[in-house]
C-alpha cells in the first residue's frame, strides 16, 4: 500500500514530506477518520476494494490526521482518545489490500474546505474517483455539511457513482467508536474486540524502569507511548500478546499506577512476557490485549502481591 500526505499549503508528498505530483488515475475511494479501522468501517473498506476490481480501478481510502475532532472539538465526552495511532491505522488499513492510502493534515484551514470543493477537487480532481464508497452516517467539509444527498448530486453532475453501505449491527448493536472507547474504560476487552474484529493493540518503546517487577521475580517490559493521545482501557491486569522475532509471546500486561510498590500515583504499561528473556530497550513493540484478568489493587505487602502475580501468571498460561 501506497502512503501519500496531503496539505493544504504543501500539496501532495510522500517519504520524508517528498513532494509529488499525483496524478488522477481512475479509482474507487472511500472517505472517513477510521479511528480503530472497526468491523463497521472494514465492511465499507471491503465494498470499496470490490468495486474497485471489479471495474479495474485504483483502490483508494482518504483519511485524516490528526483526528478532526481534536482540532475542531466539539461535544466529546471526555478526552477523545484514539483507538489507533498513525502507524496502528496504516498497518490495519494495509491489510484491507488497499492500494492508496491518503492522509489528509487536519487544520484549522482544511476544515474551512465546503463538501463541494472537496469532492471536485480533491476525490475527482486528484484521486481520480470514478467511485465514492462511504458509511451511511458519513458526513464531511466545513461544518460537517457534505452529506448522501451531496455527494449523489455532485456525483451525477461528474459523471461519478455513489455507493452508500448500509449500517452494521452485531447482536442489535451498532458499530461506533464511541461504544469501543466505552467498553474499554469499562474493562470489556473481549467485548470491545468483537467491535474492533481484531485484538485492541498498544504500541510503545520499551524504556527503563524501577527494576521492581525484577526484584519480586517477575521481569517486565516498561512500555512509553509512542502517542500520548492512545486511548488506554481502565487499570487492571490483562491477557496480552506480542510478537517479537517472528515469534509470538503471551504477555502478562498491568496498566496502572501499581499502589502496592510505588506511592507516585504515575501510570505505567508494564509487560511480563513468557519465555522471553532478550533485552528490549529502545525497541518498539505492540501488545495486543485479549482478555481482562483483574483490576489493580492495593496488597497488604509485596509477598501478596507476588502470590497474586503468581496466580495471574498461571491464567496466562492456561489461555496457551
Amino acid at each position: 500500500m501506497l502512503v501519500i500526505e496531503y496539505d493544504t499549503h504543501q500539496g501532495y508528498s510522500y517519504g520524508s514530506h517528498t513532494p509529488v505530483e499525483l496524478l488522477p488515475v481512475p479509482s474507487a475511494v472511500t472517505v472517513g477518520s477510521y479511528d480503530g479501522v472497526h468491523k463497521g468501517h472494514r465492511s465499507i473498506i471491503a465494498r470499496m476494494v470490490a468495486v474497485a476490481h471489479a471495474l479495474n480501478l485504483r483502490s483508494v481510502v482518504v483519511t485524516f490526521e490528526p483526528h478532526p475532532r481534536r482540532v475542531l472539538g466539539g461535544d466529546v465526552s471526555g478526552p477523545l482518545g484514539l483507538l489507533t495511532t498513525l502507524d496502528e491505522k496504516i498497518d490495519l488499513l494495509a491489510a484491507q489490500c488497499v492500494d492508496l492510502l491518503v492522509l489528509v493534515r487536519f487544520t484549522p484551514d482544511f476544515a474551512l474546505r465546503s463538501s463541494d470543493d472537496f469532492i471536485r477537487n480533491i476525490l475527482v480532481g486528484s484521486l481520480g474517483a470514478q467511485s465514492i464508497i462511504v458509511g451511511y452516517d458519513h458526513a464531511f467539509g466545513r461544518d460537517r455539511s457534505g452529506s448522501r444527498k451531496t455527494l449523489e448530486c455532485v456525483g451525477r453532475e461528474l459523471g461519478v457513482a455513489v455507493e452508500v453501505v448500509e449500517e452494521m449491527l452485531i447482536d442489535n448493536e451498532h458499530f461506533s467508536s464511541t461504544r469501543i472507547r466505552k467498553l474499554l474504560q469499562d474493562g470489556k476487552i473481549e467485548e470491545a474486540n468483537a467491535f474492533l474484529g481484531a485484538p485492541y493493540m498498544i504500541t510503545g518503546t520499551v524504556v527503563e524502569g524501577e527494576k521492581r517487577g525484577r526484584e519480586i521475580g517477575f521481569p517486565t517490559v516498561n512500555l512509553q507511548l509512542t502517542d500520548k493521545n492512545k486511548l488506554l482501557p481502565c487499570p487492571g491486569v490483562y491477557l496480552a500478546q506480542t510478537v517479537l522475532g517472528g515469534f509470538s509471546y503471551n504477555a502478562l500486561t498491568n496498566i496502572g499506577v501499581r499502589p502496592t510498590i510505588s506511592s507516585a500515583g504515575q501510570l505505567s504499561i508494564e509487560a511480563h512476557l513468557l519465555g522471553y528473556n532478550g533485552d528490549l530497550y529502545g525497541c518498539n513493540i505492540r501488545l495486543s490485549l485479549l482478555r481482562f484478568i483483574r483490576e489493580e489493587k492495593k496488597f497488604l505487602n509485596v509477598d501478596a502481591l507476588k502470590q497474586q502475580i503468581q496466580k495471574d501468571k498461571k491464567t496466562v498460561e492456561l489461555y496457551c
